[in-house]
């Protein structure tokens, strides 16, 4: 890389305020340091954008900014001075800390740190300017820490089978009784709202100690030997979406939410906010039914909200 991007700057010392304002502006750009006072970038449209901010907020207070591009056919040398190895060492430790402290217990408390974690890694992946296999690693560390945090919340997590997924008509899965595991966790609330907003709107809900007590006339989901459970990389969400052909933009939307929330993957911008709705709906509510009911509420709300999107974006 030949192009850079130099910031040099003068803070007056009188407002201690908006030194530490620049002060931080300039660490979060992600910019190194040459000397004090001067700090690099490479050329990039968004890192021009970030330090042509700090520049105007520094003149702003009367202090002196220069933004200067520099042109270097040895830039490469530059490279080593945004070297975030260290960072990213810091953040596995941190990861496998949690990892390792993991409970049933504190699930809901570790997907607390899990959202802190997920926050660090992205501001962290954000001023990576030159990544390497730190960056894969330690997301995959985060994807495999938020997995068990799922299964931690949901005991008994069915496994994948890999089998064809038949199209069935939903006017023969009408008026039935559907059962699950007790003490439900976002697959199985997701589903079971799916069931009875688009498959079955008269369904009957029971909730089993165990998945061996699912009575012979029930429809199960959602856990091993079930009518609908995980199928390949489909959580049971995806199979009930997939066995009814109900595959609206906006309800798939609502299905990449699940299967990040339920086994990771590609973290949906909501995520840690519903993650953490559900989360206090299922610490503060005892009944299973009455969960279901409120948990409900932020499905339809959720699918409400991604077909506004479709409309104003068409």
């Amino acid at each position: 890389m030949s192009t850079w991007l130099s910031l040099i700057i003068g803070l007056p010392t009188a407002n201690s305020t908006a030194r530490m304002r620049a002060w931080r502006a300039v660490k979060a750009s992600g910019a190194a340091v040459l000397r004090d006072g001067v700090y690099l970038l490479p050329d990039t449209a968004e890192c021009r954008e970030a330090l042509g901010a700090i520049e105007r907020d520094i003149l702003s207070i009367n202090g002196t900014a220069y933004l200067l591009p520099i042109q270097d056919p040895q830039g490469e040398r530059f490279i080593p001075l945004f070297d975030r190895s260290e960072d990213y060492a810091s953040l596995s430790a941190d990861i496998e800390a949690c990892r390792s402290q993991l409970t049933a217990d504190n699930a809901l408390a570790s997907t607390r740190q899990i959202r802190k974690l997920r926050k660090a890694f992205a501001q962290l992946a954000s001023i990576d300017f030159f990544p390497g296999p730190a960056r894969q690693q330690v997301d995959a560390a985060l994807q495999t820490l938020e997995t068990a945090v799922s299964r931690a919340l949901s005991a008994d997590e069915p496994g994948s089978r890999d089998q064809p997924i038949p199209v069935l008509n939903p006017q023969d899965y009408r008026g039935r009784l559907w059962a699950t595991r007790k003490r439900p966790w976002v697959d199985r609330l997701a589903s079971a709202w799916l069931i009875r907003r688009f498959i079955d709107h008269d369904a009957r809900i029971l909730w089993l100690d165990a998945p061996q007590d699912c009575p012979p006339d029930a429809l199960g989901f959602d856990f091993d030997g079930a009518t609908f459970s995980h199928v390949g990389n489909r959580v049971t969400f995806e199979t009930l979406q997939a066995s009814f052909e109900l595959d609206s933009p906006s309800l798939g939307k609502v299905a990449a939410l699940v299967h990040y929330l339920d086994v990771g993957g590609v973290q949906p911008a909501e995520a840690a906010g519903i993650e953490r709705l559900l989360a206090g709906l299922r610490e503060s509510i005892s009944d299973d039914d009455q969960l279901l009911t409120a948990a409900s509420a932020v499905f339809e709300g959720l699918l409400a909200a991604f077909a506004n999107e479709e409309k104003n974006h068409e």
